[in-house]
């Protein structure tokens, strides 16, 4: 039976990191020479592992690169992954779908704020906050729109 070869997808790797101005907000220097600052608000406020982080300005502002670039870290326990960081990245600077973008979405399938709700399964506040640019778009919702689009 012969094998076929799938394409190495190429993880994105750190350079530096660094806390940012504001809480919860990192700089980042990927290795391929980009910049992003990326707001982890979310994914700390979310997961157990990361309330150290949340109690302590201090602490998270000896963020760390990990070994390889391939996370960064807070202590032994509290680390997060690059990949995260970079669909982060990705999601709040529009690269996965702009506002408008999703706003085209909706109205080129006659949509309202109501069914475009209930086709992505999303409150219709959340709607709104996409589509006015308060929310980046997870790539979740991205795909699902592109989803809702195939035949």
């Amino acid at each position: 039976m012969r094998q076929i070869a799938m394409p190495r997808k190429r993880l994105p790797r750190l350079a530096s990191v660094t806390a940012g101005e504001r809480p919860l907000n990192l700089f980042l220097r990927w290795q391929d020479g980009g910049e992003s600052l990326v707001d982890v608000s979310g994914i700390i406020g979310t997961f157990r592992v990361y309330a150290p982080l949340r109690n302590s300005p201090e602490l998270f502002r000896q963020v760390r690169i990990g070994e390889h670039g391939s996370d960064i870290a807070w202590s032994d326990d509290i680390d997060m992954a690059a990949d995260t960081l970079w669909r982060l990245a990705q999601e709040q600077s529009g690269a996965t779908m702009t506002p408008d973008a999703f706003r085209h979405w909706r109205e080129g399938r006659a949509f309202t704020l109501d069914p475009a709700a209930h086709a992505l399964g999303l409150s219709r506040r959340m709607i709104a906050y996409y589509e006015q640019g308060n929310r980046p778009i997870p790539r979740v919702v991205a795909l699902a729109t592109r989803g809702l689009d195939a035949p």
